[in-house]
């Protein structure tokens, strides 16, 4: 069944992915199954999107009883749950007004464009350069893909867009040697995702932070996989201390269904006015409903402080085969946002995984990547690490 729906859709569907071999059809808490009725653990979650799982009653009951209300009425007019959802993020974040699109890399040209709207507007016309760092993934438009900072996705592409440059990723020194006065934004991840799960040093944040509030720079954090629960907070800033004044986030606010979201503070959402941005499903009323109901399993389910302890316990148990397999040379992240970096590479492990009925995804060069459902459980964990315990062994 699964070569007969593949050949389908190879037919059809655009060459822009290598997918693996199963059609996925239903899913029930941490697990997944495919049209062959096969089962399997997991650890991917549409990358990190699915954050409730698989079949939640509340969530469904929610996007059911909206959908017999409205659909979509467009921002012409305003909507409910779009109030609801702005109010929830604002209130409990340091941000002051919110932005809704559709995707992560929505989110990002959103805040690239305000960033120099902003910078035009207090600075003058010279004001326009972004900064943003090496090993970064921003998403896939011309915007996105400019301030990403790898060249494997934007091979093929050029030209980019101009004004964007690219520094070391925790090298404050060559950071502040490339701001200057034309600096409008500094773009930074606060846990690299794609580019290996790679968190930033605390004081290079501070530092950054620092430099962007002494010279007027907007700082842009870009968590649309390291932000809702994924880290054990709501948000992956809250782990350094510092409050950035704009943030991209999308992937786990949606709980699976497709929504985006720029915040900024007072003065830099202000460099916005009616005209300067749009999106057509942005604060659509379905898939504000599904942030609602992710935000209140967050908040009123005790969710955060279950995922931290299950990040601890991934955590622990990954280090353990670090300890024992000497091709895992460092295990890295934050709650239920992990990696582990091999010696070896990751395509034969991630495929052999599959095999045993465990989803994991890679993330950079020879890293595999755990954003497990935030649901996920001990025994889940340990189940996930006996199959890649197995794998390893078999070498």
């Amino acid at each position: 069944m699964n070569d007969k729906y593949i050949k389908q859709g190879k037919e059809v569907i655009m060459n822009t992915y290598n997918s693996f071999p199963i059609v996925l059809e239903k899913g029930e808490g941490c697990y997944v199954w495919d049209v062959e009725g096969e089962k399997y653990l997991d650890f991917v979650s549409g990358i990190a999107v699915n954050c409730l799982g698989y079949n939640d009653k509340d969530y469904i009951k929610n996007l059911t009883d909206q959908a017999r209300k409205i659909q979509h009425c467009s921002n012409l007019y305003w909507n409910l749950p779009a109030i609801e959802l702005g109010k929830k993020l604002v209130e409990n974040s340091c941000f002051d007004k919110v932005f809704f699109c559709n995707s992560g890399t929505e989110s990002v040209e959103a805040a690239l464009k305000l960033s120099r709207k902003y910078g035009m507007k207090k600075h003058g016309d010279h004001c326009y350069e972004i900064i943003t760092m090496k090993n970064s993934f921003h998403g896939r438009t011309f915007g996105s893909i400019t301030a990403t900072g790898q060249h494997k996705y934007q091979h093929g592409l050029g030209p980019l867009l101009p004004g964007v440059k690219y520094v070391a990723y925790n090298d404050f020194d060559e950071l502040k040697n490339t701001v200057s006065d034309s600096t409008c934004a500094i773009v930074i991840e606060p846990i690299q995702g794609e580019g290996g799960i790679c968190p930033a040093d605390k004081e290079f944040l501070k530092k950054v932070r620092m430099l962007c509030d002494e010279l007027d720079i907007v700082l842009v954090f870009d968590e649309v996989q390291s932000g809702i629960g994924r880290v054990g907070k709501l948000f992956a800033y809250q782990l350094y201390d510092i409050e950035p004044d704009v943030i991209c986030l999308a992937k786990g606010l949606g709980g699976g269904f497709p929504i985006g979201a720029m915040m900024a503070v007072e003065e830099k959402a202000n460099a916005f006015e009616p005209g300067d941005h749009a999106a057509t499903f942005g604060g659509n009323p379905l898939a504000c409903t599904a942030g609602i109901t992710v935000f209140n399993k967050l908040l009123g389910a005790g969710l955060l402080e279950h995922v931290d302890k299950q990040g601890e316990y991934l955590k622990l148990k990954l280090e353990g085969l670090c300890e024992k397999f000497e091709s895992i040379k460092e295990v890295r992240g934050h709650g239920l946002m992990q990696g582990i970096e091999l010696e070896v590479s990751t395509k034969e492990i991630v495929q052999k995984c599959l095999e045993k009925g465990l989803l994991v995804v890679g993330a950079g060069k020879n890293v595999i990547r755990f954003v497990p459902p935030l649901i996920i459980e001990y025994k889940e964990i340990d189940e996930a690490i006996n199959i890649l315990d197995e794998v390893l062994m078999e070498g």
